[in-house]
């Protein structure tokens, strides 16, 4: 299809010219071939396949496993006049319904959807009726075993796409080495894919790692580096618990960061989310749950207070750093302790085979005799610990990904559906891939101790050219402290944020009430409930007068509940 690109990447994106690559990806894809796209955090990748949809005479359908990064997309994409929509889990019944005709009635050139959703008789129903032209398949390592995040649903990705009748398919990854890159050509029965490889290309992060001698020197790395890097920033953590050990340790010496993680109730993420992307220099404590679909191009620093679980993870977050193109500084800090947490989630994510047959006997006896049960209950009876385990996670969704389990186990309604031989076991259950995910971990030592450039250490990781012999952008090369001072500004003094205690002090002082707020506090935020208790939120759960919100009081450290239909509850500054 020989189209007028340049007036439609002006017109609807808003871009003076194509990106190198991004024009022979979209042309590749209109004439009908497939593609499989490489490209670092930043580099345009959605433009192949969303510029295409807008030519297309079938519609283009986008597999993504994360909702939040589709939400953002499909809003960014509406707010250019493009008709885009997406159908996942947390739209009610009625409206995915309503989607999935109006997809069908051909009224939305782009449909984002998990793989999932492939479950679902009225969502098959719809593309039987419109068969998609262009399937686009973001965050391809996920189809790959020697992947960082293989996923079982998107295992089955190329059992979809012979379901659509194999369309031209462009898959989409930021991360990925050879044998990954391999790994999703033949999964998804490529043919002939044009293969579109970018390097790093990230002049402007500077890469460091430090190995503190114990976990307090560790949080003072931390510290000290809030207190003099400038700007927006995230501090990744990979356990929860410790996130929240941090954010007390930076509290009381005067930083305030917002906090994102999985435990926190639906509106406080989507708060803290909407806060995080406000202009202005905010700063967050953050789980890898935090960051796809943040769409924040100043972020000036991007710290690791922990190790995080590969190299591809590493960069992959790394690259949500100085995406508008200005210097911003990236540090890993390491302890032998980090590698025994990220050894926990390796094994959690690799049940034996003795354990799969045993969650399916199981889920089996119970689903015949018409019980009930959760997960929960499940964990107790093949590990005898109801406290949560990954391995019997894993299981269970193998089994929903082989289309074996359905319902809702949490509430206690789900069932096997059908039996189970030997032959429907996944092949990548057992030591294989264990052993390579555990290689991948130690990699990451390696690039925290490596004496060599650390952009040299990661292009030969992902099997890249060499660079030049010297960076001049990462503390391997070059001074940190020198480039820090050459390349930021100072932290102003008067961006710093206050101490925990000024909004106690306020009251004591005597002074007005706070202005009512606009919308509900946050959790961290200091508020004052009925104009007498004072404290910080701890925790946000429902929605307006519905809310209710959990404050630490600040005289007695005791936590309140107060529901928000019976309680004025006043945002304090500071």
């Amino acid at each position: 299809m020989d189209a007028p690109l340049l007036p439609l990447l002006r017109d609807r994106f808003g871009l003076p010219a194509f990106r190198d690559g991004q024009e022979a990806v979209v042309r590749h894809l209109l004439a009908g071939g497939d593609a499989l796209v490489a490209w670092p955090t930043g580099r345009g990748k959605s433009l192949c396949y969303q510029l295409p949809a807008l030519l297309l005479p079938a519609p283009t359908l986008v597999l993504s496993p994360l909702i939040a990064l589709m939400e953002d997309q499909v809003a960014a994409l509406r707010a250019r006049g493009i008709a885009a929509t997406f159908i996942n889990s947390t739209l009610e019944r009625a409206e995915r319904e309503r989607r999935a005709a109006a997809f069908a009635a051909g009224r939305h050139p782009l449909l984002y959807v998990t793989p999932e959703r492939f479950r679902d008789p009225t969502f098959l129903a719809a593309i039987d009726a419109r068969r998609p032209g262009l399937l686009a398949v973001d965050e391809a390592h996920c189809i790959s075993t020697w992947g960082h995040d293989f996923r079982p649903e998107y295992g089955r990705v190329g059992v979809l796409r012979e379901r659509l009748g194999r369309p031209p398919t462009v898959a989409l990854t930021a991360t990925a080495t050879p044998a990954v890159l391999a790994e999703i050509e033949q999964r998804l029965a490529l043919r002939a894919p044009l293969l579109a490889r970018a390097g790093l290309e990230r002049d402007n992060l500077f890469l460091a790692a430090t190995e503190p001698a114990d976990e307090a020197a560790k949080w003072g790395r931390v510290a000290a580096l809030l207190r003099r890097l400038p700007g927006a920033g995230i501090v990744y953590g990979a356990l929860i618990r410790d996130l929240h050990r941090l954010e007390d340790e930076l509290a009381r010496g005067g930083e305030r960061l917002l906090i994102y993680h999985g435990d926190l109730s639906r509106e406080e993420r989507q708060a803290m989310h909407r806060r995080f992307q406000q202009p202005g220099d905010a700063r967050v404590l953050a789980t890898r749950a935090f960051g796809m679909g943040i769409d924040k191009a100043d972020l000036r620093f991007l710290l690791h207070h922990q190790l995080p679980g590969s190299i591809e993870e590493l960069w992959q977050e790394i690259g949500r750093a100085g995406r508008d193109g200005a210097p911003s500084y990236c540090e890993l800090l390491y302890s032998p302790d980090d590698l025994a947490i990220q050894m926990q989630f390796v094994r959690a994510a690799n049940p034996d085979r003795r354990l799969f047959r045993e969650v399916v006997q199981r889920l089996s006896e119970w689903s015949a005799r018409g019980e009930a049960f959760d997960r929960e209950s499940l964990r107790l009876a093949v590990t005898g610990k109801a406290a949560a385990d990954g391995r019997v996670d894993t299981c269970v969704a193998w089994l929903v990904a082989l289309g074996a389990l359905e319902g809702d186990l949490d509430r206690g309604r789900a069932r096997l559906v059908r039996a189970l031989d030997p032959d429907d076991e996944p092949a990548e259950l057992g030591a294989d891939k264990l052993k390579r995910d555990l290689e991948r971990l130690s990699k990451v030592v390696d690039y925290v101790r490596t004496k060599a450039c650390r952009r040299l250490f990661l292009h030969d990781y992902f099997g890249l050219p060499a660079p030049a012999a010297s960076c001049a952008a990462c503390d391997v090369c070059v001074d940190r402290e020198q480039w820090i001072a050459a390349q930021l500004p100072a932290r102003p003094r008067a961006a710093a944020p206050r101490a925990a205690a000024p909004p106690a002090a306020a009251a004591a002082s005597g002074a007005g009430p706070a202005a009512p707020p606009r919308e509900l506090p946050a959790r961290g935020d200091f508020v004052r409930v009925d104009g007498t208790w004072i404290g910080r939120v701890t925790r946000v759960s429902g929605r307006g007068r519905d809310a209710l919100v959990e404050v630490e009081l600040a005289d007695t450290l005791a936590t309140r509940r107060f529901p928000a239909r019976k309680h004025r509850i006043e945002k304090l500054d500071g």
